[in-house]
């Protein structure tokens, strides 16, 4: 291929790669941001589509780019600068494309899998993002004629007074102009600098948050409802936990605001196609036995919290004791919040570790995260764990959830490795 030629297709591609970028940043930015579940609803499984497709986009534009990358470097030749920052962009790009797949068809992978992609992808965003766009304004036309222009001025008439914009000296006996630092350098260090403030107060939060402890101590500490107040004692497995802590950080999410909860008039409803209805007041819900497991919880978008100590009523136990009449199909969840509901099949509710929660490591669960009760089913994504549980119906008709009717798998169902 000719030099001409290689440019011009180098040129392309890197034009593409950047409109791909800006799209992966925005579109990103929105599925990251917690609130904008709530606001895009049924939009953010667009934009995540959106997303994964663009993604692909991106792993083309690799491919189409990989016979070149010998004769690029060549071209590169003695230009280090240049050299570095394609290796930095060919590291986030196989990066992003890797963890990218591995969390586009998370229920291919295990657990582990999905979180360590999770973690490299918000990585790898949050140092890709920043470098993109100082990169981006570092190559722009007009600081690159500002460069060239320093380097023209290197030699002035002796005549020609220094400016101050010119950040350095002048030598009259010369006529040469003796530069501390020339234009574009400063400008490409303020630059750094502002973005550099403005982007590691929020990354450290981050990383904190995701390398630190576990951030349930906190959400309990800021849990107004003590338990106390909630009248909840503990069974001895939960406090001190009898799995020794959760392990991993829990990402809040809501798709509305969190219902209001007063224990003189809430109620927890089972109704349906069963032979004992009833409408509990808080006082009866703390008197049913309850029992203390051990499980782990995955969320759909990659993240996993260990081993967490779950303390509340066993669903069988539940349906056992309101008596289930033939030809019930699924179990149909409902909120507080009047808005999410989420369903599994009568055969699914047997299983032992279907839980209706109302401890987590020994403490009443934070509202933020669904208490006073939600569900929990340790063996699906959380998704099928409806917060603010108060009410539960038996039908024998179908139902889709709240994320199902956006797009969501029915079929919930965590990783099984194959047979």
């Amino acid at each position: 291929m000719k030099k001409g030629g290689l440019g011009k297709k180098l040129r392309k591609l890197h034009s593409a790669n950047a409109w791909i970028s800006l799209f992966l940043a925005v579109s990103g930015i929105l599925l990251y941001i917690p609130p904008m579940r709530a606001l895009l609803g049924e939009g953010r499984v667009w934009v995540k589509q959106l997303h994964i497709a663009v993604g692909l986009v991106s792993l083309a534009v690799v491919i189409l780019y990989l016979p070149s990358i010998l004769k690029h470097l060549r071209q590169l030749s003695g230009r280090r600068a240049q050299q570095g920052n394609l290796v930095v962009v060919l590291v986030l790009l196989a990066g992003w494309i890797g963890s990218g797949i591995i969390l586009w068809r998370y229920r291919s992978f295990p657990p582990a899998w999905n979180n360590t992609a999770l973690l490299v992808h918000d990585l790898l965003t949050w140092f890709g993002i920043p470098y993109a766009l100082y990169h981006s304004f570092t190559r722009s036309r007009w600081l690159i004629k500002a460069g060239r222009d320093d380097a023209r001025n290197e030699t002035a008439p002796p005549n020609k007074p220094l400016k101050v914009m010119d950040l350095g000296s002048y030598e009259p006996s010369t006529g040469r102009v003796f530069r501390h630092i020339s234009r574009r350098s400063f400008i490409k260090v303020g630059v750094g600098a502002i973005m550099a403030a403005a982007a590691v107060p929020p990354f450290t939060r981050w990383l904190t948050s995701v390398v630190g402890d576990s951030n349930l101590p906190s959400l309990q500490e800021a849990e107004s409802m003590s338990a106390g107040f909630l009248k909840l004692t503990p069974l001895p497995d939960s406090l001190p936990p009898k799995g020794g802590g959760a392990k991993g950080n829990f990402r809040i999410y809501t798709v509305t605001d969190i219902p209001k909860f007063d224990p003189n008039n809430w109620t927890f409803t089972v109704d349906g196609l069963v032979n004992r209805p009833f409408q509990w007041n808080w006082t009866e819900v703390l008197a049913f036995p309850r029992q203390v497991q051990i499980s782990d919880f995955h969320c759909v978008t990659g993240w996993s919290v260990n081993s967490c100590t779950w303390e509340g009523i066993p669903l069988n136990q539940l349906l056992e004791q309101v008596g289930v009449k033939d030809g019930v199909k699924l179990v149909k969840f409902y909120s507080a919040d009047g808005e999410y509901t989420d369903n599994i099949t009568i055969e699914q509710t047997w299983m032992e570790d279907v839980m209706i929660v109302l401890l987590l490591d020994g403490k009443p669960i934070p509202r933020e995260m669904g208490g006073p009760v939600r569900l929990v089913v340790p063996q699906m994504y959380a998704y099928k764990s409806v917060k603010w549980l108060n009410r539960i119906e038996l039908i024998d008709t179908d139902h889709i959830g709240y994320w199902e009717k956006r797009g969501y798998a029915k079929d919930a169902w965590i990783w099984v490795p194959p047979m």
